[in-house]
């Protein structure tokens, strides 16, 4: 079998460069994966500095033991558990939080895990292995409406339906237990495919985003985020498709704005409510370089605000 490509961090430099890191700061990596930007920070903090690193795979927790270093806390949770996080820690308020939202290398590579539709491998998609339902016990009781909204709205697939159909119609005859089955069942359904892509994207995506509850995880997180920092405190945001940007972007507009208003109220400048949060620079996205060194960036984008 062909050994796993290494997990390449995206937008390294520059998301640890967001942070504006204080030698003897606290800082929040809720994302740990395989520890790009944990190093990173760790590199540029003093030794009164503090890091507290959450992740709710197991592996990368067990990765994140091997660093050794006194001045990091390693958490196993999900990023949408920050404040609860943050305060058991007892760090009170932090200095930045990065967020490095989606799938890592490793996940994707390890077959095992079941995310990938080039392997076949049993159905699960978790990215805590240690809770919570597979995709295959998911497809085995989801109705056929479930089935469709999950891989529309989350995959953004147009023959969402027709793939919907084709795998409850399969299940009645055998589990769908494995990424090889599934994937062939997708291909099976999809009319036309796009070129370079495999039909079966759209709907690995789908799932995985829905197993994991990824969005609803993103919207509990961002919220958390800014409670937990300091004033000029940095959230430093990378998403990977539009769905998740979506959220992110509409977030730091909104707490970079006033409070929304009747149109036309006669209010002052100095009326109006305080915004919350500042927006720094505009979305950034991986220089071509970057995309040509590691093509699984080329979707990033990162948006970073500052706590008023």
């Amino acid at each position: 079998m062909k050994a796993p490509a290494q997990h390449l961090t995206v937008l390294l430099r520059e998301a640890v460069e967001a942070l504006a890191i204080k030698p003897a700061g606290v800082y929040v990596d809720a994302t740990f994966g395989r520890g790009g930007h944990s190093k990173a920070i760790l590199e540029q903090l003093g030794p009164e500095g503090r890091l507290l690193a959450l992740d709710r795979d197991p592996q990368a927790i067990e990765v994140a033991a091997t660093i050794g270093d006194k001045r990091l806390m390693v958490v196993h949770r999900a990023f949408g558990e920050i404040a609860e996080a943050v305060r058991e820690a007892g760090f009170g308020k932090v200095d930045g939080v990065l967020m490095d939202i989606g799938v890592s290398s490793p996940q994707l590579d390890e077959g095992g895990r079941g995310f990938s539709f080039r392997f076949d491998a049993p159905l699960d998609m978790r990215m805590d292995t240690t809770q919570g339902e597979t995709a295959a016990e998911w497809l085995a009781r989801a109705e056929i409406r479930e089935i469709t909204q999950v891989v529309r709205d989350y995959g953004e697939e147009r023959f969402a339906f027709q793939i919907a159909k084709k795998i409850v119609a399969a299940r009645s005859e055998r589990p769908i237990a494995t990424t090889g089955q599934l994937a062939a069942l997708v291909r099976e359904a999809v009319r036309t495919r796009e070129p370079g892509q495999d039909p079966a994207t759209r709907t690995f995506q789908a799932l995985r985003i829905h197993i994991n509850q990824e969005l609803e995880q993103l919207a509990l997180a961002l919220p958390q985020a800014r409670d937990v920092l300091n004033p000029e405190g940095r959230l430093v945001v990378i998403s990977f498709h539009s769905l998740e940007d979506r959220i992110v972007k509409r977030f730091m507009r909104d707490e970079a704005a006033p409070d929304n208003l009747p149109k036309n109220l006669p209010l002052k400048a100095s009326q109006l409510p305080p915004a919350r949060m500042t927006l720094v620079g505009k979305a950034l996205k991986p220089s071509a370089a970057e995309i040509a060194a590691n093509p699984r960036a080329r979707s990033a984008v990162m948006r970073v605000a500052e706590k008023c």
